[in-house]
């Protein structure tokens, strides 16, 4: 996790107003493809989204987003909802990932939600839907397994 994740008076207090923006901030890899996460109208939560840019074209006949790109987007998405949603400030590690690419994504903006589906003491369970036109229609689903660990103390 890179630096400042481990700094649980940041932490408490992005994840308290709910500043994800910040958190996207410290992720290089979600900066440069694109994710960034808004309100969710219906007042559940959030949703990310994944603008379109060149360098995360997979096929560029159709063209169409790489599916690792879809993945990344999907994975930064569910653990980054966990992270807001959990019952504590905590920090997970993905122990497994799971898609299912249902349609080709293509270069627009992608839009993802996420639901808890189990969150234990020590492991939690996410479900992703990602879509571009309509939420009905995804062009991928994704489920995480992720360890929940505590966030260490600032030995600042």
């Amino acid at each position: 996790m890179p630096e400042g994740f481990h700094d649980v008076a940041w932490l408490a207090r992005t994840r308290a107003e709910g500043d994800v923006a910040a958190w996207l901030e410290r992720l290089p890899y979600a900066r440069y493809i694109g994710v960034t996460a808004t309100p969710d109208a219906s007042g559940d939560g959030l949703i990310f989204h994944l603008e379109p840019r060149e360098h995360n074209v997979g096929n560029v006949l159709l063209p169409a987003l790489h599916g690792g790109v879809v993945a990344a987007f999907m994975e930064t998405a569910g653990t980054l909802d966990l992270m807001l949603s959990a019952r504590e400030p905590r920090l997970p590690r993905v122990v497994d990932f799971s898609i299912d690419y249902l349609r080709t994504a293509r270069v627009v903006t992608t839009h993802a939600r996420c639901q808890l589906l189990r969150e234990g003491r020590r492991l939690a369970n996410v479900q992703v839907t990602a879509w571009q036109e309509a939420e009905d229609q995804p062009v991928a689903t994704a489920r995480l397994h992720l360890v929940l660990g505590a966030p260490e103390p600032n030995d600042a």
